[in-house]
């Protein structure tokens, strides 16, 4: 696959506590549990970097020292290691990083803080020529065409770009008019039809027209009916793969499609 240039940076929610993954995430934060030897956040990653996007912005809270010391230490985690334990110490990685590129910021955004109240916050970490950026949440894996999805919030103009798919209910419904979002309800209790899928694409001055800086702000919430309200936001429908790990039977199931050498997100 042939990465693009210019890439937006990507903004990842990683503060959350995953209370429904309770049995897995007592000791680490969902974002961190992993898929095979390597933690959800980095497939999610790796989707993104595929298509060229070669900055990140975490935004933290829970257990943020287990995000911390992974990246200070990710050749570490990565790589096979031949260490000399002389009096001059020196360490060899071998295998080669196509992550290398990758500039990852990591943002305390707050134990307590909301989703909407994190992103207002790692919003300072973009650059002043960031017109967009990406936006998702740590605990989803899809085989989304980022470029595709990048071309089409282009094309369309406005403030927010959000992914709508197909799976089972429990999250957020979206009502269509032909590419338009005119509903959107947070986890209805009867779903049908399209659901927000995160992997968004948001223009910055959705920043300062949409939020503001209070902690408690749930991003799904006021900022997103505020731009349903404004016919500011567009659906791009993804028909491909999409699961969360939300639960301990998609944990076990997500990593099944990866030990058996089948797991359908896996584009690089």
């Amino acid at each position: 696959m042939k990465k693009q240039d210019n890439m937006p940076p990507c903004i990842i929610l990683c503060g959350g506590q995953g209370t429904r993954l309770r049995d897995v995430t007592e000791l680490l934060p969902k974002p961190m549990v992993s898929i095979g030897s390597q933690p959800i956040l980095w497939h999610i990653m790796k989707t993104y970097a595929a298509y060229g996007v070669k900055r990140f912005i975490l935004c933290l809270g829970y257990k943020r020292e287990i995000f911390i010391n992974y990246f200070l230490n990710y050749h570490e985690h990565s790589a096979d290691i031949t260490i000399s334990l002389g009096k001059e110490k020196n360490i060899q990685y071998h295998n080669s990083h196509e992550e290398e590129d990758w500039i990852v910021t990591l943002a305390d955004t707050g134990a307590d803080t909301q989703t909407g109240g994190r992103l207002y916050k790692a919003a300072k970490y973009l650059k002043d020529s960031d017109q967009d950026f990406f936006f998702t949440y740590g605990d989803a894996v899809a085989d989304i065409n980022i470029e595709e999805l990048y071309k089409f919030h282009k094309k369309n103009n406005k403030e927010i770009t959000m992914s709508a798919i197909h799976p089972p209910g429990r999250f957020g419904e979206i009502r269509l008019e032909q590419t338009n979002i005119v509903g959107f309800h947070e986890k209805p209790q009867t779903e049908e039809g399209l659901i927000n899928g995160g992997y968004m694409v948001l223009k910055k001055t959705f920043i300062d027209k949409f939020m503001n800086n209070n902690p408690m702000l749930v991003f799904e919430d006021k900022p997103i009916t505020s731009a349903v309200k404004d016919k500011q936001i567009s659906a791009f429908t993804h028909n491909g793969f999409w699961q969360c790990m939300d639960t301990p039977r998609e944990y076990q199931l997500l990593n099944n499609y990866w030990n058996s050498d089948n797991a359908p997100w896996k584009i690089w």
